[in-house]
């Protein structure tokens, strides 16, 4: 039996909203197919060395944090012999990074995650479970600050949760749970969007929601 990692890393953007990054494989199994980035762990090597290392091996991307997703072990995920694979997942800004194919990946691409080629091994149902784990987390911790820009207005946040819930809100409670909190500075500057209205900007302030994690807050949409 051999050890495994794959690297799950989730972009949200102008187009498409919500993205997953996979690399091309250039050899068998699944040649030509597309993957989640990942591969086996070295003798001398940790698991989160090792899916940061393949990470960056097969698609030039360097990040600082992977959350373990869930273990797959099925006897017969891989055709080659017993393979378990440990998969992590994360959430990034793909405009923040240069992707480039490297050593056993032929391509790296971002792909939507409402339009995906078919999957190796797998990985259709390790992405499935990484969906529905990011879908689950974001209804209880206010995670993605990070994907917006430094100063925006609250219709920007609005459109993150509902890209990555995958389905509308109420906006009007939305706001109100989220501005009760605390976690957001609203500044004297205004933005014009559309037909309407020109409205504050907002700024997260990182101080205070680390405080509310620490305190063990409950956060729910």
């Amino acid at each position: 039996m051999k050890l495994a990692v794959d690297a799950v890393v989730f972009g949200y953007g102008p187009s498409p909203k919500v993205s997953v990054l996979l690399v091309k494989r250039k050899y068998d199994p699944f040649k030509n197919h597309w993957a989640i980035p990942g591969g086996f762990v070295e003798e001398e090597e940790g698991l989160e060395e090792a899916v940061y290392r393949e990470l960056e091996e097969e698609t030039g991307i360097k990040l600082n944090y992977l959350e373990q997703l869930y273990s797959f072990g099925n006897p017969k995920r891989d055709p080659r012999e017993r393979i378990v694979s440990i998969a992590y997942f994360g959430l990034v800004r793909p405009d923040a990074y240069n992707v480039v194919a490297a050593t056993d990946a032929k391509e790296a691409e971002w792909h939507s995650i409402d339009h995906l080629p078919e999957l190796a091994f797998d990985h259709d149902t390790i992405l499935e479970t990484a969906i529905r784990r990011l879908r689950s987390k974001i209804t209880y911790e206010p995670i993605g600050f990070e994907l917006l820009d430094e100063t925006f207005p609250f219709s920007d946040l609005e459109n993150l949760y509902t890209s990555l819930l995958g389905r509308e809100i109420d906006r009007r409670n939305f706001r109100k749970k989220i501005l009760s909190l605390g976690m957001l500075d609203e500044l004297e500057i205004k933005v014009k969007k559309g037909a309407g209205r020109p409205a504050n900007l907002f700024q997260f302030n990182k101080e205070r929601y680390f405080q509310l994690k620490n305190d063990g807050f409950v956060f729910e949409l």
